[in-house]
């Protein structure tokens, strides 16, 4: 549920907080105070739009900031696998623009819009005059009546995509070892010269790593003795260092005696000289066992080489290499027993298959079962919604090839006048009629949709009287299960708010600005009597007003107790 909106210097809202509520959400104002700017920042936020359309003049910084609370779990899930942690129980989402940059982050963490879009997704949904592409695609209708029976389609549609998922392999795996003979043997003899080049090098792991300190050493032999013979000097007899350290400890010893903090100095040079002394017979251990010649340094760099040649060949190191000449054996031996391995792909193939088409079918027959129901349901809906002479079927047909949705072709036909044939729903509604189409849908599924947030801009254009009344009766079906937010002109729609707001356009001579406030319930009376009345306040208005929201409110209540009754 979305709980706060925080604006700052988008078009006409200079800083604006509105703390939203659970149920139906309604705002409503003048033509041209500002209504778009509420869903154009949402939709900057989201990831939707851009932000620097929004930018007024002279500003170089903007904010839109979002908190929902009372996560589904569908969110929770998507949070872990982003390895974002929810905090409190909420999710953040902001979007700043600063110096030509916008920069998204979700719970105080920096992410590209693109998360922001998928995390959203399953927090809200925005519909608008234009916002019903998606009932004109086919694949929608198919989505939608999967969704009304989430339970059991969507445990098949998962056993569906892993049955895909694992013809899809076979098939490949099949496609690609059908050879013809002379593939055959030119494939075998590839494989064979590559594994006989890795076999004859007669590789050891960790072989590279000896060869290379010791192609090190030999490499820099002049340099490496050279230093060691300095060493040696420096710490030699004729004023080396071992020398001057026995004449200290010489020197020391004659007073050590003679104090107890002498004594300690004594033993700790003692065992310096021990220790250097240990370290000069192993540094003469080293120099009379360093050996060089040009023949052993021949063998180690060649030998290097090849192995440097095949790791670059094969897989950069000797594991995976040798892995590589274990692959290319299992490969051989399948080609030369090609007409055992080859049934084995087709007999895999086969039994792949066969269960995809199970898997399909048991989807199908779910669909097939639940399209009447769904269908009923949406036609009662739309009546309800002044189409009183509406026909309207689901007809489910066979894919061409089962996808990984299974095999169905689902298409929603409706006719909304009488002795008028019905057709595919992409053909027929218009603009104001899917409106009310999608609303239908959304009342039927408001119990199924785990996107808890709905909002609405506007889609009442169009519709008056009667109409309008049963608009505003599924907004608040819809509402009993959802959060929804709605910008309407229409009285009988926000006669059903649970909370109020109205949207302000204020001007003077230095600027122009929208406010956004929430209306108390004897605002909320004089915001029904604006709309009904206009400029003219009548008596006859302000009892309509508050007749129609005694009204709303009976009715709202009964909805809302007759879901409740269904619940239980």
């Amino acid at each position: 549920m979305l709980t706060h909106l925080h604006i700052r210097n988008m078009a006409l809202l200079k800083e604006e907080e509105i703390s939203f509520g659970s149920g139906l959400n309604i705002l409503t104002g003048e033509t041209g105070a500002g209504k778009s700017i509420l869903i154009g920042s949402l939709n900057a936020a989201l990831g939707i739009s851009s932000m620097k359309d929004m930018i007024p003049d002279g500003e170089d910084t903007s904010l839109v900031e979002l908190i929902f609370s009372s996560l589904p779990d569908t969110v929770r899930r998507k949070m872990e696998e982003m390895d974002i942690p929810i905090e409190e129980d909420q999710i953040i989402i902001s979007r700043r623009f600063k110096n030509g940059k916008s920069i998204s982050r979700i719970n105080g963490e920096t992410v590209p819009v693109k998360r922001v879009r998928e995390i959203s997704s399953l927090l809200i949904d925005i519909y608008g005059q234009n916002e019903h592409q998606s009932l004109l695609q086919p694949s929608s209708h198919r989505q939608f009546l999967d969704r009304f029976d989430r339970e059991r389609s969507q445990k098949l549609l998962q056993e569906c995509r892993r049955a895909y998922e694992a013809w899809q392999k076979a098939e490949k795996a099949w496609q690609e070892a059908s050879l013809d003979e002379s593939e055959r043997m030119k494939k075998i003899d590839l494989l064979t010269y590559e594994w006989n080049e890795i076999e004859e090098a007669g590789l050891k792991i960790g072989e590279d790593e000896e060869l290379e300190a010791e192609y090190a050493r030999m490499a820099n032999a002049q340099q490496i003795l050279e230093a060691v013979s300095a060493c040696d000097q420096f710490l030699g007899q004729g004023g080396g260092a071992a020398e001057m350290v026995g004449r200290s400890l010489k020197s020391l010893g004659s007073v050590s005696s003679l104090d107890p903090a002498l004594s300690s100095l004594f033993d700790q040079l003692s065992l310096a000289e021990d220790m250097l002394g240990d370290f000069s017979r192993s540094l003469r251990d080293y120099m009379d066992g360093f050996t060089y010649d040009e023949e052993t340094y021949y063998r180690t760099s060649s030998r290097l080489d090849l192995l440097n040649r095949l790791k670059h060949k094969y897989g950069g190191t000797l594991e995976k290499v040798l892995a590589y000449q274990a692959e290319r054996r299992e490969e051989l031996d399948r080609l030369e027993d090609y007409a055992a391995w080859l049934d084995q792909l087709e007999k895999d193939r086969r039994t792949s298959y066969a269960a995809l088409e199970k898997a399909a079918a048991s989807l199908g027959k779910v669909r097939r079962e639940n399209a009447p129901v769904l269908q009923n349901q949406i036609a009662r809906a739309l009546r309800d919604l002044n189409f009183p002479d509406v026909r309207f079927e689901i007809r489910l047909e066979d894919l061409e090839k089962i996808q990984e949705h299974g095999k169905d072709s689902v298409v929603f036909y409706i006719s909304t006048n009488p002795g008028v044939p019905l057709k595919p729903l992409q053909e027929v509604a218009s603009g104001g009629e899917m409106s009310r189409i999608m609303l239908a849908m959304k009342a039927v599924m408001a119990g199924q949709d785990e996107i808890d947030t709905l909002i609405f801009d506007e889609i009442d254009a169009g519709i008056s009287g009667r109409t309008a009344q049963k608009v505003s009766e599924k907004m608040a079906l819809i509402a009993a299960a959802h959060q929804v937010i709605c910008i309407t002109h229409l009285a009988q729609i926000a006669a059903m708010a649970d909370s109020h707001f109205e949207i302000i356009k204020t001007a003077s001579d230095q600027s122009t600005r929208t406010r956004v406030r929430p209306l108390n319930e004897e605002e909320r009376i004089g915001e029904l009597e604006r709309i009904l009345g206009g400029v003219s306040i009548t008596k006859a208005v302000e009892e309509n007003a508050r007749e129609m929201k005694r009204q709303a409110d009976a009715q709202k209540n009964q909805i809302r107790q007759n879901r409740t009754e269904e619940k239980r």
